[in-house]
């Protein structure tokens, strides 16, 4: 239409016709929001209002001004990845409730946790606590005891905490122990996010569950346990030597960078 405008010098009126253009088809201007602001609209509310649906976004987009469809909230709904998960209990604070997971980026970003059983050589049943950093991926901490509640959880996390620092977040199962008050007020308190696998999906928390299995096949399998301080020996000697093996590349280098000058370069 500009080019032949330009070219020919012609009025819009005269090029409509002759390209058989209705006019009012070429001047109208849209009037609805773009697409961008749409997006960020709902994405704002839903970070406001975590229980929400699509449903009660579309409503208040209409009391915003918004004349949009549900059906199109409906799709920016579940592009942005908002649907809701299972209903957690209200005293989980600190549960992450929004399918928004992303790859970790740094060390102590997501951590990973969950039990495996056991026994002694005596028979009594065992639990061990196994912690990873998704990223490195580092364990620092196999824990086993006789039983463990929520408050143990913590004790054991504040522990390898004083050593490496607090991550942003843990992904856990529903078990008892994880969804306990306890756990939830430490999280709280140290601005950890507890993030809940769905029921009945292990996949939901895969690098525990990998890291759990060769814990198994290469711990577990080959020692009898004769007590628990001889438990706690024999997979703290496993964890020091899986771990250096398992560090992430970038970590790995730096610590042997720092190795390799401390004795080449005598202290001065």
């Amino acid at each position: 239409m500009d080019t032949l405008q330009g070219d020919w010098k012609v009025s819009t009126r005269r090029a409509c016709a002759v390209l058989r253009i209705d006019r009012s088809l070429y001047v109208y201007t849209s009037k609805r929001g773009t697409q961008a602001e749409l997006t960020q609209w709902i994405k704002e509310i839903c970070e406001t209002r975590l229980r929400y649906g699509y449903r009660h976004v579309h409503v208040l987009l209409k009391r915003d001004g918004w004349a949009v469809n549900p059906k199109r909230v409906y799709r920016l709904y579940k592009e942005l990845g908002m649907q809701l998960r299972n209903k957690v209990p209200k005293r989980r604070v600190k549960a992450k409730v929004r399918e928004d997971r992303r790859p970790a980026t740094h060390n102590n970003d997501t951590w990973a946790m969950d039990f495996v059983h056991d026994q002694l050589a005596t028979g009594r049943k065992i639990r061990i606590l196994t912690v990873i950093d998704t990223f490195s991926p580092f364990s620092p901490a196999t824990d086993p005891r006789f039983s463990y509640r929520g408050e143990d959880v913590v004790q054991t996390l504040e522990r390898i905490c004083g050593q490496m620092g607090y991550p942003r977040s843990i992904r856990v199962d529903q078990g008892t122990e994880f969804v306990s008050r306890d756990l939830d007020l430490w999280a709280y308190q140290k601005g950890v996010v507890l993030d809940f696998s769905r029921p009945g999906k292990p996949t939901d928390n895969s690098f525990i569950e990998s890291f759990n299995g060769k814990f198994r096949t290469e711990c577990l399998n080959t020692h009898w346990f004769m007590s628990l301080d001889d438990a706690r020996t024999k997979m703290e000697v496993w964890r020091k030597d899986y771990n250096p093996a398992s560090q992430h590349p970038s970590v790995y280098v730096a610590v042997s960078n720092k190795v390799s000058c401390s004795s080449v370069c005598p202290a001065s």
